[in-house]
């Protein structure tokens, strides 16, 4: 006996597919202008700002897709159909950030004690318009990352471009009225030690998904708590809270009602208590409850609480 709600092809990420496309023009011109520039400059920092451009207009793209693909329905084997590419995206992100942010920081190891030429003037103009484009992109995506892992891994990735922006125009401007070239590697170590952080934190939220941890913001022992408070339920066991994809978390659990409960025909009753509970106080909508008289205890098979 259960209770739940049907799986419909929507995620949170969905409504911001067009969000993510504009995001991604805006960041692939940034990413031409960047290359060229560094070509034309000489600059490492430029050179390293391109180098994550390209990996954030990967992962965007990645997103995008991943976002489109989880919006078709469930089909045959697939019961919750393709939700869950969006969390693959992500996980994808955060692997592609480390990376990139691992490469700049060697780059830039690399060049303490040796640093070369660099001329400050496109260096400055580039990264200024860089800067914009990117100031843009975080409003565009302003709204949605607070509700999708994907959408939330090409926020950050555009935040980051943007402080990545930040440290090449404060080394340009340091270059051209101090001459000092070295602010070039210091601005690379910079944007490396901005992203690296950031990769980590998308990562690690999107692999407690695909653990299938609880979510956050559940603490299953008040759930259980709340489980038992209700009235005829006498023990629950089985107890599992995961999340699907960004927004859809979903619980269940094996619930024990009193014989007498269900003899007076309550247990639908019981069952839309346990739904309002936690949908109430948790924000689990999709929960799916399978009830056993206390009678029927020393039938069951064995379990885990």
């Amino acid at each position: 006996m259960g209770h739940g709600h049907a799986h419909g092809p929507a995620t949170a990420a969905g409504p911001q597919r067009r969000r993510l496309a504009v995001v991604l023009v805006l960041t692939v011109g940034v990413l031409v202008a960047e290359v060229v520039g560094a070509v034309v400059s000489g600059s490492l920092a430029l050179l390293a700002d391109a180098g994550h451009m390209a990996t954030d207009a990967a992962g965007i793209a990645l997103a995008l897709g991943a976002v489109t693909l989880a919006q078709r329905p469930a089909a045959g084997r697939r019961t919750f159909g393709w939700q869950r590419a969006e969390i693959l995206a992500a996980v994808a992100n955060g692997l592609l950030l480390l990376g990139v942010a691992g490469f700049v920081l060697v780059q830039a190891v690399r060049r303490i004690g040796d640093p070369p030429e660099v001329d400050s003037g496109p260096m400055l103009a580039i990264a200024a318009v860089g800067l914009v484009v990117n100031l843009a992109g975080l409003l565009v995506l302003r709204r949605g990352q607070g509700q999708s892992l994907a959408v939330r891994g090409a926020y950050l990735e555009v935040l980051a471009d943007a402080l990545g922006s930040v440290a090449v125009i404060v080394a340009a401007v340091v270059i051209a009225t101090t001459g000092w070239t070295p602010a070039d590697t210091v601005a690379s170590l910079a944007i490396g030690a901005l992203v690296l952080p950031r990769a980590w934190h998308l990562l690690r939220e999107a692999l407690d998904v695909l653990l299938e941890a609880a979510p956050r913001g559940v603490d299953m022992d008040r759930v259980r708590a709340h489980i038992l408070g209700v009235e005829g339920v006498q023990g629950v066991h089985d107890l599992h809270a995961w999340t699907i994809t960004s927004g859809l978390p979903v619980l269940s659990a094996h619930v024990v009602v009193s014989d007498e409960a269900l003899a007076a025909g309550h247990g639908g009753r019981v069952l839309d208590a346990l739904c309002s509970c936690l949908g109430d106080h948790f924000d689990v909508e999709h929960c799916t409850f399978q009830i056993e008289a206390a009678s029927h205890a020393g039938h069951e098979a064995p379990v885990h609480d």
